[in-house]
């Protein structure tokens, strides 16, 4: 029964889609991290929790199809902002988002980053 599993959670990760912009917080790249984590040893892994185990993937599976989309359908797809699937795509990539936090940093934070050494030893060999 855990092979199945095992080939169930494998074919859900083949078709969830991996967005590169979001590199370290892509949904897609975490569940595979943890399928390889729980199923360490492939077909043969012992699942201690069964129930739970078939319950994820239930739960993946369902926002995986846009299940709660299409039973919750919206009368428009627009947002507070007016702005585009494709502008929130670009505003919340991992680059714009590292762009904002260097603009947000203060001048005293930016030129300590700059004229600091980078390694503890440099640091001590300055004084």
């Amino acid at each position: 029964m855990a092979a199945s599993r095992y080939r169930r959670f494998l074919k859900l990760c083949e078709e969830w889609p991996v967005d590169e912009t979001k590199r370290g917080r892509d949904l897609g790249a975490y569940l595979r991290q943890r399928v390889a984590q729980a199923f360490r040893e492939g077909e043969n892994t012992q699942i201690a929790e069964p129930e739970a185990c078939d319950q994820m993937y239930e739960s993946l599976a369902r926002l995986h199809s846009n299940y709660y989309k299409h039973k919750y359908p919206r009368p428009r797809d627009t947002s507070f902002s007016g702005l585009s699937v494709e502008e929130y795509k670009l505003i919340l990539s991992t680059d714009t988002l590292e762009e904002f936090k260097e603009m947000n940093k203060g001048m005293w934070k930016k030129l300590q980053e700059k004229f600091a050494p980078k390694d503890p030893e440099e640091k001590h060999k300055a004084w």
